[in-house]
């Protein structure tokens, strides 16, 4: 029997250390970023205000024509660090398939707990679907795809009939379970306990009724991030949800999310059901 233990959390969870020239990022989204908001013209509506925080604001990208339905993207960071501007390019592949796109920012750790910001991110897709009418399609990256994850494990940040349009999930290099962030250095700022673990790990609780969700991650991401979404694949099933996990190959954390700029790559055509 082969046992294996991890010993350094804190490179467990490190992702830049682990890629070739891995420290142009994030400073590598913001100039796509920026061209992409200039690009839509008048089809981005930036800073709309969803509560009274200062990073209570989220980005809408229309589609040319009426929208078919909203998509979410949840940013990452930890929690920590990030904001919404450096992803708008990634709303690129669903508006070109006719769906509005719906980028929030939220507070960041230590200003509030991770439960906080759940709650954040409840609000501010309720504010875009009230403007956005149709199906609802969330998706995120790391700290995000757990974002995304935990609007539709119950009890949801969402509002019954906001979650209720909830059509598909697509949480991306989730951390799904919060419990072994307690043993990094970070966790001096995010303050995760036992108590938040349990009330906040989507691999913890259950998904609402009728959850569909499909785990993307790199196959070339860290063993913890794989982990963590094979696990939360594997317990909603158990639990009722209709669920997939895909590993996409020669991807690793921070261009695992490249495709969603294509409308024709397979993680645009999953989150979208097509």
């Amino acid at each position: 029997m082969d046992l294996r233990a991890i010993t350094d959390w804190d490179d467990a969870y490190a992702n830049a250390a682990h890629i070739a020239g891995g420290d142009r990022w994030p400073d590598a989204w913001v100039a796509p970023a920026r061209r992409w908001r200039e690009a839509c013209g008048a089809r981005a509506m930036l800073d709309l205000p969803y509560g009274d925080a200062p990073r209570n604001r989220y980005d809408l990208f229309l589609p040319e024509g009426s929208p078919r339905g909203l998509v979410v993207f949840i940013h990452g960071g930890y929690w920590l660090a990030l904001d919404k501007s450096y992803w708008s390019h990634l709303s690129r592949g669903p508006l070109a398939r006719g769906f509005a796109v719906a980028m929030p920012s939220y507070t960041l750790c230590p200003e509030t707990r991770i439960g906080g910001i759940a709650r954040e991110i409840g609000a501010a897709i309720a504010a875009a679907a009230a403007r956005i009418d149709g199906p609802i399609f969330i998706t995120g990256h790391s700290a995000g795809g757990h974002l995304a994850a935990r609007m539709v494990a119950a009890p949801s940040p969402l509002p019954p009939e906001v979650a209720a349009r909830v059509a598909h999930t697509v949480p991306i290099s989730v951390l799904a379970d919060l419990r072994p962030l307690m043993r990094t250095a970070m966790n001096a700022t995010l303050r995760i306990d036992d108590a938040e673990a349990a009330a906040e790990s989507p691999a913890l609780l259950a998904p609402l009724p009728g959850t569909r969700v499909t785990c993307w991650v790199g196959a070339d991401e860290r063993p913890e991030f794989r982990r963590q979404s094979a696990l939360l694949a594997n317990i909603w099933t158990g639990l009722g949800a209709a669920t997939a996990i895909v590993e996409e190959q020669g991807r690793h954390h921070f261009n695992v999310i490249d495709g969603l700029e294509d409308p024709d790559h397979p993680l645009t055509r999953a989150l979208l059901g097509e």
